[in-house]
């Protein structure tokens, strides 16, 4: 999909229609799109689905010629990408805004919008394409999310790798016919209500591979206008992630890359050593030596056919055109070699950790699947810094979200919201941390005068400043009260 909308923007595939917008649109903007980098996807795509032809697709020989066959896959890209997904982001994972009726708004949009379980399922897809995009829209009232993959937008501009325009590509299929949307986001200024975004839609039919030619909205959204204006917007109403890797594929790109993007040598070895390993047991039992002279052919009287004494097909058997003593038919067994492949497969493994952002022994081979450590880890580990170095990202883009929520929200009056309130994210850390050691820690920090009361209370309850400090209130309120029927108690609480 994306190499036909890179040749239409770059050089068009049509002279009406898509090629004036795009001319309109390059008077003042550079479309400045690296197809290599798309190229990329795609790849990381493959891998990640299971199948990457020029990795997986193996040609071999029988009796009867070459023949093809898919290899055999660990499924590495989807195994990394899903452990980071979780680690990173998971049910214990809590989004606090410091403004209660906010916090209840934005609870509201997320269950009605299953967000929990869709953020996580596109932060797989983000760790693993090298991007994804949140955007909210509203719909017969309501703030809805649409969640898009990094195959499905493609930036046009950008300042200091922040995202400000973009398209985003949805592909159709009715019969014969291919549909491609394209919804541009592009920055614009109303002489009244001053600066926001234009959304353009377009609509192209292909019977083809091309974009095709530009055709009515209607023919799929009747109700959709060519063009919207959101006025006034000072963010784009989308949020784009990525992993917290640097892009060595387009270093001027501000576009993310997969987890996985420079391991696919590696990814390509495993695979080639579990397909041996696989392998092995069918093709390690036996093999039967034969005479070539024995693999006659004969011709069938009825049909003219040729056909052989043995299976053509079946590996098992080898001709050889040789001396051999007395024309024997040897039968030769082969030792499997189990063990050797096991260890070469763990070798890889460590070194597909590392590449990965894990740490060495995070995937293990048992024979029978791929294990994925559970123990505890250390902070000084690889897997716990790439963790912590992800969300960092993360957390910005979950506040960039419910920034976009607030503002298209207020510019349809379904809510109204403060102009100050305070985002925390906090994710969970219990793969490297027992929290009652934590709470204890945090408890001598005080004692000691270390830490304020305040701070830890934070850190214990993982809420905001505001939180902590009406939770310190009502403590000393109920101490305050405990202390004034101590007093009553013994008698000395005033009165005769």
């Amino acid at each position: 999909m994306f190499k036909k909308l890179l040749n239409a923007l770059k050089r068009g595939l049509v002279k009406i229609g898509l090629i004036k917008s795009i001319e309109k649109l390059s008077d003042h903007k550079d479309i400045a799109m690296n197809e290599e980098l798309y190229e990329h996807i795609d790849v990381w795509k493959d891998l990640y689905k299971g199948y990457h032809e020029p990795f997986h697709k193996i040609k071999y020989h029988t009796l009867d010629g070459q023949k093809t066959r898919k290899m055999y896959t660990l499924m590495m890209a989807k195994t990394s990408a899903a452990e980071m997904a979780s680690l990173v982001f998971n049910e214990k994972c809590e989004i606090s805004i410091s403004d209660e009726p906010l916090s209840e708004f934005i609870d509201d949009v997320f269950k009605k919008n299953k967000f929990y379980k869709k953020f996580q399922d596109h932060l797989e897809y983000n760790f693993a394409f090298g991007g994804a995009v949140i955007k909210p829209y509203v719909k017969d009232g309501k703030v809805m999310l649409s969640f898009v993959t990094a195959d499905c937008f493609v930036p046009i501009s950008w300042v200091n790798d922040t995202i400000t325009e973009g398209v985003f590509v949805s592909e159709y299929k009715q019969g014969n016919k291919t549909y491609t949307h394209l919804e541009w986001h592009l920055q614009s200024v109303d002489e009244v209500k001053g600066p926001g975004y234009t959304i353009k839609n377009e609509l192209y039919e292909s019977q083809g591979t091309d974009l095709g030619t530009k055709v009515s909205l209607s023919i799929l959204f009747p109700n959709l206008d060519e063009q919207i204006g959101i006025h006034p917007l000072e963010k784009p109403v989308f949020t784009y992630i990525k992993p917290n890797t640097a892009n060595n594929v387009d270093t001027q790109s501000p576009l993310g890359i997969s987890i996985y993007a420079n391991a696919l040598d590696t990814m390509k070895a495993i695979d080639t050593a579990f397909d041996s390993f696989h392998r092995e047991f069918r093709l390690g039992k036996k093999r039967i030596i034969v005479p070539s002279h024995m693999v006659k052919s004969v011709v069938d009287p009825q049909t003219g056919e040729m056909h052989r004494y043995y299976d053509p097909t079946d590996e098992t058997y080898e001709s050889f055109n040789g001396d051999m003593d007395n024309d024997e038919i040897k039968d030769i067994e082969i030792t499997l070699r189990v063990n050797e492949h096991i260890s070469a497969i763990n070798a890889l493994l460590n070194l597909f950790a590392m590449q990965t952002g894990f740490s060495a022994g995070t995937f293990s081979f048992d024979g029978d699947s791929v294990k994925t450590a559970t123990e505890v880890v250390s902070e000084n580990s690889k897997t716990f810094k790439s963790k912590k170095s992800h969300e960092t990202i993360i957390e910005a883009g979950l506040q960039e979200v419910i920034e976009s929520i607030v503002a298209v929200a207020e510019l349809y009056d379904l809510y109204s919201a403060p102009e100050d309130y305070e985002v925390t994210v906090t994710f969970d850390d219990s793969i490297v941390e027992d929290n009652a050691a934590e709470q204890a820690r945090q408890i001598q920090l005080v004692i000691n005068k270390l830490q304020p009361k305040k701070r830890a209370m934070m850190v214990i309850h993982g809420v905001t400043e505001e939180e902590a400090e009406q939770l310190m209130k009502e403590i000393n309120e109920e101490q305050a009260a405990a202390t004034a029927e101590q007093v009553d108690m013994f008698g000395t609480g005033g009165g005769n």
